[in-house]
């Protein structure tokens, strides 16, 4: 759990330094999003890299794993979406930007820390296009959960789907960073 803890916090590390950059050149200018387009912004993702290990050819010069790092960026982005809710302009400065996303993101990595210890690191010997399918199939229930306003019967909330999805994409970056 120590090397899963480590490798987590290297390739957020990554991400966070890219969700930073951004910052500097675009400013928070994703405060507008509303949060079902930053879930269609996780399917374009999710679906891009799904089709890139089907076809096998990249026409476009980026790879697997930029996509995975824009998943993990934007499933933080639509936490913080769900807790300050939707903006017309720009309200936040990058440095509150980054102080809420690394609150999200330490609250993602404890559900992983948990998560990880009852399935034992059962990921670890699982391929990086089974990650690609399970965030298609939680952007799938997100969308379904927002269609129906948040108002399940049984299942968690759109934010509990978030977190998975920015979890698996960090156990695809940790295998294609380390392991592959």
């Amino acid at each position: 759990m120590d090397v899963t803890n480590k490798q987590f916090d290297e390739v957020v590390g990554i991400c966070r330094e890219i969700f930073a950059k951004k910052l500097h050149d675009y400013g928070a200018s994703w405060r507008i999003l509303r949060p079902e387009s930053v879930t269609d912004q996780i399917f374009i993702k999710a679906k891009r890299i799904r089709t890139l290990e089907v076809k096998k050819e990249n026409r476009v010069n980026e790879g697997i794993i930029p996509e995975l790092i824009g998943i993990v960026n934007y499933g933080i982005i639509a936490l913080i979406q769900l807790q300050l809710g939707y903006v017309d302009s720009i309200d936040i400065t990058a440095e509150i930007a980054l102080e809420l996303y690394d609150r999200h993101m330490a609250e993602t990595k404890t559900l992983m820390s948990a998560k990880n210890h009852d399935y034992d690191e059962a990921w670890r010997n699982m391929r990086v296009s089974s990650f690609t399918d399970l965030i298609l199939v939680k952007v799938y229930r997100t969308k379904e959960i927002e269609g129906l306003m948040g108002q399940t019967l049984i299942s968690e909330g759109v934010d509990a789907n978030y977190r998975d999805m920015v979890n698996y994409a960090i156990f695809g970056l940790i295998k294609l960073h380390f392991e592959e």
